[in-house]
C-alpha cells in the first residue's frame, strides 16, 4: 500500500504535493493545524478516489505532536513515505530576535521533524522500511541577513537528515533532503516575512511537488539523498 503522510498540507508546497500524490494514487495521510482548511482539501481530492485522513495539529505545540501522533499510528497505520514539509519563517537581526520567535522556528522547522520521526521510524522498522523526505532550503548553506535564525534551523535539518539516514541504513529506512530555492507560497505573504523578491522568477510549488514525487517513486534499492532544486534564475 502507498500510504503518504505530509505535514503543512493545506497551503503552499504541502497543498500542491497532496494534489500530486493523489492524482498518482497514493493514499494520504494529510497533517495541519486548521481542520477547515483540511476538510476543504479533502473535499477537493476526492474526486481522485484515494483515501484520505485527516490530522488536526499545530506542529508549534510539542505536546500536541506528543498526543497525536500515537493516535495517527494506531488509525491509519505506518505511512511508508513521510514528507516533513510545515515550515515557519521570521525576518530579523539574531541578537534582537523575540525568544518566542526563535523558539517557534526551530521548533517548526527542526524540533517537530525530530518527533514525528521519533514516532513514524520505529514503526516503520517494523513494516520493512520506508523513506522520509525532509523538504529544507538553500537558506541552510548561506547565510541571509535577517533570516539568520531560518538559515541555522534549516541547516540543522539538513545535518539531521544526514544522520538520521547513517543510522537507519541497516533498517532500510531512507532520508532525503530537497533543498529548494525560492518557491512562490504564502510564506512570503506571512506578516513576519519581509519580501519584495519578484515572484514571477521563483519555483512553483506544483513543479517542487512533481520533483518530491519523483524521490518517492525511486525504487527501494536506491536512493536520492539529496536533491537541489534552484530556479534557473537563481535563488531570488
Amino acid at each position: 500500500m502507498k500510504q503518504v503522510l505530509i505535514t503543512g498540507a493545506t497551503k503552499g508546497i504541502g497543498k500542491s504535493t497532496a494534489m500530486t500524490f493523489a492524482e498518482a494514487g497514493w493514499d494520504l495521510i494529510l497533517l495541519a493545524r486548521d481542520l477547515r482548511k483540511l476538510e476543504d482539501l479533502k473535499k477537493e481530492l476526492s474526486k481522485t478516489g484515494v483515501r484520505i485522513n485527516l490530522v488536526v495539529c499545530d506542529l508549534s505545540q510539542p505536546e500536541a505532536i506528543q498526543d497525536s501522533m500515537p493516535q495517527l499510528i494506531k488509525n491509519y497505520g505506518c505511512p511508508s513515505v513521510l514528507i516533513n514539509n510545515a515550515g515557519f519563517a521570521y525576518n530579523g537581526d539574531l541578537i534582537n530576535m523575540p525568544f518566542d520567535k526563535w523558539q517557534e522556528i526551530m521548533q517548526v522547522n527542526l524540533t517537530s521533524v525530530f518527533q514525528i520521526c521519533s514516532f513514524i521510524v520505529p514503526s516503520m522498522r517494523k513494516r520493512g522500511g520506508g523513506l522520509i523526505i525532509n523538504v529544507s532550503s538553500h537558506a541552510a548553506y548561506n547565510a541571509f541577513t535577517q533570516w539568520g535564525a531560518y538559515c541555522i534551523s534549516k541547516a540543522a535539518l539538513a545535518s539531521f537528515t544526514k544522520c538520521l539516514r547513517e543510522e537507519e541504513r541497516e533498517n532500510s529506512i531512507r532520508a532525503c533532503t530537497i533543498t529548494l530555492g525560492s518557491v512562490n507560497t504564502p510564506l512570503w505573504d506571512s506578516k513576519y516575512v519581509n519580501s519584495d523578491f519578484n515572484k514571477d522568477s521563483m519555483l512553483s510549488s506544483k513543479k517542487v511537488s512533481k520533483t518530491i514525487l519523483f524521490i518517492a517513486e525511486q525504487p527501494e534499492s536506491q536512493l536520492i539523498e539529496d536533491l537541489i532544486l534552484m530556479p534557473s534564475t537563481g535563488a531570488f
